[in-house]
């Protein structure tokens, strides 16, 4: 059988021309073979990317919320492990001759918790009928030796009350002229129906409580009082429209103080110039003032722009932390501004790789690049959690953080820089390494002065009542009523910051306030200058 060896010609030209040609076809089959190659690595990252959105999503929908990670786990395997053992000498507490001291700690004490001493009790007396007053033996007449007392908690539905106010009226009797009658009552604004503690009920069961309106209406109904939602919102509109005073005084003091945290969250408002229902708005919120005097702030605009940290911080000068929302930016690039990064968010953007990996290879995970950089940033917050624990001032938090956390940032930062190159910048570890290094000179400012946070997560959790009251109300109806909102948002949080009970202040901010015209009067109503023991009782 002849082989196609056999049959080529032996012309040296044709020759030429047929291995021309193959060599041809050599180069197009293997430039197709690396454009093949190119698009199956092309699908193979798209998989992963695609597997690892769908594993964080599972593990946000099913998984637990918490962000903790033991750090013993982290730790494991992965450099420093002297640190993990921490001694008072070199001698290894097993040795001959050496004991091991326990840390004393107190045992909390077994039982429930007593009831509150300022709730009324009322005694309900259990006796033995007469015919079983006598011994059981001898037939003596039993006397009383002692008595055995418990507690129940007691629940009476809400008091719902009328006040009726008769106002007198005198004339004289022979001239039939000159009629005096008693002044009116003051009302937390003109023609209001409802007293303060009612106004201060609805708008704590709405704002701390989540309760939406339509849903206190129903109860209302409950109790035989038909009260329209669209009355209470009414109350509320114009209720946060009459605290305007405080919260002006309350900027003031916010961007006195050289130290505010920002953020922002969506709401929905249904009825918005040029924008339909459906659309976003946002709540932005700020947290500021002197540790003895904080202040809480939520602003409503339509828009996420950049415009608006700038219009919220007027002639302000001082540091500013924020997560790493580039509307932020413009802002933070400003010379009267120091823009300080948030380190609760990329740990966050770490913890994303473990959900990314999914629940089968999460132990895996433990010993790779987000373990490690897991464990470096756990130890920034260990130090954070003891200045907190010993209630360091902010000259001690300035020393402690320069002398142990600025040695593990530096860390960080070579480690950091070794591994962004080597790292697939659209994978979840590539973006989580590129926040860092975005983020990096934000992040290590807090080392500068001792009133900064580590994180943001102050200004979050001020934000968690919104947000949980946004699942029950869903949405605003009008700007008038967002407006209102965020400043009795603003009163209830400060106050809480404050350490005073909400509807106790609002029932006497909303008492106070109509009486009250002047800028020293209104300075008194800050919930700092008000004794929590002179406020009623809820």
């Amino acid at each position: 059988m002849e082989t196609p060896l056999q049959n080529l010609p032996d012309d040296p030209i044709l020759l030429r021309k047929i291995i021309a040609s193959l060599y041809s076809e050599k180069q197009s089959l293997e430039s197709e073979k690396q454009s093949l190659e190119s698009k199956k690595n092309h699908f193979e990252q798209q998989a992963r990317h695609l597997q690892e959105q769908l594993n964080i999503l599972i593990a946000k929908r099913f998984g637990r919320s918490s962000e903790k990670h033991d750090p013993r786990q982290l730790e494991l395997g992965l450099f420093d492990e002297a640190e993990l053992i921490e001694s008072k000498d070199d001698t290894p507490p097993d040795s001959p001759g050496q004991t091991t001291k326990v840390a004393a700690h107190e045992r909390k004490k077994k039982g429930r918790k007593p009831f509150p001493d300022w709730l009324p009790r009322i005694e309900v007396l259990h006796d033995l009928p007469e015919s079983e007053k006598v011994c059981g033996i001898d037939g003596s007449r039993l006397q009383e030796i002692g008595r055995e007392k418990s507690e129940q908690l007691d629940f009476i539905p809400a008091k719902i009350q009328v006040l009726e106010h008769v106002r007198i009226k005198y004339g004289c009797p022979h001239c039939r002229k000159g009629v005096k009658t008693a002044p009116a009552p003051v009302r937390p604004f003109p023609k209001a129906m409802a007293t303060a503690r009612m106004m201060a009920y609805v708008a704590v069961s709405k704002y701390a409580d989540g309760l939406p309106l339509y849903r206190q209406s129903g109860m209302m109904t409950r109790f035989g009082i038909g009260i329209p939602r669209s009355t209470m919102s009414g109350w509320m509109i114009r209720e946060g429209q009459e605290v305007q005073p405080v919260i002006n005084l309350l900027q003031d003091k916010l961007l006195d103080h050289g130290v505010v945290q920002m953020d922002e969250t969506p709401v929905q408002v249904l009825k918005e110039p040029k924008k339909v229902a459906t659309s976003k708005s946002y709540m932005w919120v700020r947290k500021g003032g002197p540790p003895e005097a904080p202040v809480v702030l939520f602003d409503y605009d339509p828009t996420r722009s950049g415009t608006v940290p700038g219009q919220l911080l007027p002639d302000y000068k001082g540091y500013l932390q924020t997560d790493g929302y580039v509307g932020y930016l413009a802002v933070g690039s400003l010379d009267n501004i120091i823009h300080v990064g948030c380190w609760a968010h990329a740990r966050r953007k770490f913890d994303e790789v473990f959900k990314a990996l999914g629940k089968g290879a999460k132990g895996k995970g433990k010993t790779g690049l987000s373990g490690q950089a897991l464990a470096m940033i756990g130890k920034l917050y260990r130090i954070e959690k003891g200045l907190r624990k010993q209630k360091a001032d902010t000259q001690t938090r300035y020393e402690v953080r320069m002398a142990r956390a600025g040695p593990i940032l530096d860390e960080l930062k070579i480690w950091l820089d070794q591994n962004l190159p080597i790292v697939p910048p659209k994978s979840t570890l590539g973006k989580a390494l590129g926040y860092l290094s975005n983020e990096w000179n934000k992040l290590i400012r807090y080392l500068e002065d001792g009133r900064l946070e580590i994180d943001n997560n102050r200004i979050e959790n001020a934000i968690r009542p919104f947000v949980i009251g946004r699942k029950g109300w869903l949405f605003s109806d009008s700007v008038r009523g967002v407006k209102s909102s965020a400043n009795l948002y603003s009163i209830i949080e400060t106050a809480k910051a404050n350490g005073l009970e909400p509807y106790a202040y609002l029932t006497h901010l909303f008492a106070k306030l109509p009486v009250s015209h002047t800028a020293d009067e209104y300075e008194k109503l800050l919930p700092w200058n008000i004794d929590p023991e002179e406020l009623s009782t809820p």
